[in-house]
């Protein structure tokens, strides 16, 4: 016989919810939390069963004032900013969240209950940002590509002019010959580039059971060999996540672009022998990527004690041509944002001195 609170048959909705809500009593008593609230207080149901819900509030006395005016019916709503406090991690930083307020019908006893939902600010923030990305990126591509496709059309007609010109100078002007070889090797550049910009949207994908570890040991392996020392690069795996359908190579190349970007900004602190790239992956639930929803979600994180992204390019490094290295092509990172979105992923950033954190979220089966 177990004492853990049942889920209500008309609460069963609000459990696939991303956001966290709470059904409490007018005096804050919780008489149902779904499973966003639990996952991200770190509580369970049976912890959150008959808890008073203002004691995870910094400012109980808000949340007891407008509970006992929505349910008083004096008002039918009410929202405000709070900060909400994650049990019994009281060491961790508060999480700022927008709290809504509202009537719901009374319980079969007539009691009355309230409905609060709990909105994480930075979470919202952040999925306002992804959506922003997703449309940035999805527009880049396709002007990169008929760039591209442009550009590669001329490149074939300039280069053999000037190996015909070549031939017709051969046996004249020296210096003029080693203009025309100049003028060949730039379009070779150039049509090497343009190649780099259309790799992805050449080949065709090779899908397959791909398991995201495997992928980050073979690439740990490349990283490690090409910096023997004063680079280390540390795992923290979720063992428990599943395998998913993916194109292996395609995915290898997208976290290795990322990991040696990073290696190559750290290289400093690897000439200094403490260097570090740490691998960390996580499950992730009720995922929106992009502008659709996903039950379950891989997360691999990228972090790296370098310098940190200059402020001045931070929202435009997975733009092509954006780099904030000297001499570096800025093409790797808008590749590997391209395959992850190939794979209804998506890669974003965050960064300072210190600590940069590119995370990779793929959707999950």
């Amino acid at each position: 016989m177990t004492d853990t609170p049942l889920l209500p048959a008309e609460f069963a909705g609000l459990d696939l919810l991303a956001t966290m809500v709470v059904v409490v009593s007018a005096d804050g008593e919780c008489l149902f939390a779904n499973a966003a609230f639990e996952n991200t207080m770190r509580l369970s149901r049976r912890a959150v069963h008959k808890a008073q819900l203002p004691d995870w509030f910094d400012d109980p006395r808000r949340l007891l004032d407008t509970l006992g005016g929505v349910a008083a019916n004096q008002y039918s709503s009410s929202r405000f900013d709070a900060q909400l406090r994650r049990g019994a991690w009281a060491h961790e930083d508060g999480l700022p969240v927008h709290v809504i307020v509202s009537q719901l019908d009374a319980a079969a006893d007539g009691a009355p209950r309230v409905l609060v939902e709990l909105i994480d600010i930075a979470q919202l923030a952040r999925q306002d940002r992804d959506e922003r990305n997703h449309d940035q990126v999805q527009a880049t591509k396709e002007l990169t590509r008929n760039l591209a496709h442009e550009i590669k059309n001329p490149l074939g007609g300039i280069r053999g002019a000037a190996q015909l010109l070549a031939l017709e100078l051969q046996d004249g002007s020296p210096e003029l010959t080693e203009y025309t070889q100049v003028i060949v090797h730039e379009v070779d550049r150039l049509q090497s580039l343009v190649d780099r910009l259309l790799a992805p949207h050449r080949k065709a994908q090779v899908v397959g059971d791909v398991n995201i570890h495997e992928i980050c040991e073979r690439v740990r392996a490349l990283v490690l060999i090409e910096h023997p020392k004063g680079l280390a690069i540390p795992r923290d795996y979720d063992t428990s996540l599943p395998d998913f359908r993916g194109d292996r190579e395609q995915l290898i190349q997208m976290v290795l672009n990322i990991v040696q970007n990073a290696a190559q900004v750290l290289a400093p602190r690897i000439a200094a022998g403490d260097a570090q790239i740490v691998l960390r992956t996580r499950v992730a639930r009720q995922v929106t990527i992009g502008k659709q929803r996903w039950r379950l979600a891989l997360e691999l994180h990228i972090e790296d004690n370098g310098p940190g992204v200059p402020a001045e390019i931070r929202d435009r490094i997975f733009f092509p041509l954006v780099s904030g290295r000297d001499g570096g092509s800025g093409l790797g990172l808008t590749l590997a944002q391209t395959i992850a979105q190939q794979h209804q992923g998506m890669i974003d950033c965050e960064s300072e001195p210190g600590l940069t954190n590119f995370r990779i979220t793929l959707p999950l089966p």
